[in-house]
C-alpha cells in the first residue's frame, strides 16, 4: 500500500509539473497571469486593538496577520545607541495540513531568521531612533506574525504585512528622562495619541523567484511551489537596492540563472514597494476619515 501510494503521488506531481511547465511556454499560467504578475493583494491596517501597530495582508489564499508591540528594554552592549526588534512567527495549524503538529516550526524559524537578517543593516531599518538613553534604556519592537492560511508565496506576503504593520506602529513619546541614584525615571506623554511613527522608507519587500524548468516566476501558488526546482528570495528596497538574498528548496541555480533572477527581482521589487506605499496611503486616509472625533474636558 505504501509503495502504490508513493507511485500515485509521483504521477500526480509529475502530471502537475508537465501541465505547469508547458503553460509557461506562452508566458501564461494556470490562473491567467504572466510569469511576473502577482495575484490580487488586500491590505488592512490597525485591526488589533491592543497592539501599537497591526496589519493584515491577503495574497489570494495566503492570509497573514502581524501585530507590533513596544516595550522598554536595555540596549545591547555592542549597540548601546540602538533599540531592538525581534520577530516571532507562528504557523496556524489551520493554515494547511502540513502545519499540523510541529510541521510549521521549521518554516516559521526560517522566515523569522531571514527577516532578522534583512533588518540587521541600518540601511534597511535604522534602530537609533528607538534609543531612549544611550546604553541604559531603549524601545524594543516585538513583531508577532501569524500565518492564518497558506496559499503559496509566504515570504512575500509576510514581508508586506510586516512593513505595513511597522508603518502603522505608534511609539509613545517620552517627555522627560532623568537619572535618580542610578535608576532611570521616564515620563511618557499623558496623551495616548501623542506618539511618533517609524521610518519605513528603506524597509525591503521580499520577492520570491521560483524556477520551474527554465522559467522564473514570481508569486508562486502552492501548486507551482510543488513543481519548483529551486527558489530565490530577494530583499529589495523601493530604491532598487538588494539588501539580502537566500535560496530555498534543494535544487541548484546556474550562475546565469541567478543573474537573471536578481534583475527580475529588482524590477519586480521596486514595483511591489511602490504599490504597497500607494495602498498604505489609501488605507491611512480611510482610517482617518472613519476616526471618531475626540472631545476633551478638564484641560
Amino acid at each position: 500500500m505504501v509503495k502504490s501510494t508513493s507511485y500515485l503521488f509521483f504521477f500526480i506531481s509529475f502530471g502537475n509539473f508537465l501541465s505547469v511547465y508547458f503553460i509557461f511556454q506562452n508566458d501564461l499560467r494556470n490562473d491567467g497571469r504572466s510569469k511576473q504578475d502577482y495575484r490580487p493583494i488586500e491590505l488592512e491596517l490597525d485591526i488589533v486593538t491592543h497592539a501599537n501597530g497591526s496589519a493584515r495582508v491577503r495574497l489570494a489564499n495566503t492570509d497573514i496577520l502581524v501585530g507590533v508591540k513596544t516595550e522598554i528594554d536595555v540596549p545591547t552592549s555592542n549597540r548601546p545607541e540602538e533599540g531592538k526588534i525581534e520577530f516571532f512567527v507562528d504557523c496556524s495549524a489551520n493554515a494547511t495540513p502540513e502545519f499540523e503538529g510541529k510541521g510549521g516550526q521549521d518554516l516559521a524559524t526560517e522566515i523569522g531568521n531571514y527577516l532578522g537578517s534583512s533588518f540587521a543593516s541600518p540601511l534597511s531599518f535604522d534602530l537609533k531612533p528607538l534609543c531612549i538613553l544611550k546604553g541604559v534604556q531603549c524601545w524594543k519592537l516585538y513583531v508577532d506574525i501569524l500565518i492564518l492560511e497558506c496559499g503559496g508565496n509566504l515570504f512575500d506576503a509576510v514581508s508586506l504585512a510586516v512593513k505595513a504593520a511597522l508603518y502603522n506602529t505608534m511609539v509613545p513619546r517620552v517627555e522627560t528622562v532623568a537619572m535618580d541614584g542610578g535608576n532611570v525615571d521616564l515620563q511618557l506623554s499623558g496623551d495616548p495619541f501623542d506618539c511618533w511613527r517609524l521610518d519605513i522608507t528603506n524597509i525591503p519587500c521580499l520577492v520570491t523567484l521560483t524556477k520551474i524548468g527554465e522559467h522564473l516566476i514570481v508569486d508562486p501558488t502552492a501548486e507551482e511551489e510543488e513543481c519548483s526546482m529551486a527558489s530565490l528570495v530577494v530583499a529589495v528596497t523601493e530604491s532598487g537596492r538588494i539588501n539580502s538574498l537566500c535560496k530555498t528548496s534543494v535544487g541548484s541555480l546556474h550562475p546565469q540563472t541567478l543573474t537573471d533572477a536578481l534583475k527580475v527581482g529588482v524590477e519586480v521589487g521596486v514595483g511591489l514597494n511602490k504599490a504597497l506605499n500607494e495602498a498604505l496611503g489609501r488605507e491611512e486616509k480611510r482610517l482617518q476619515s472613519n476616526k471618531p472625533e475626540r472631545f476633551g474636558f478638564l484641560k
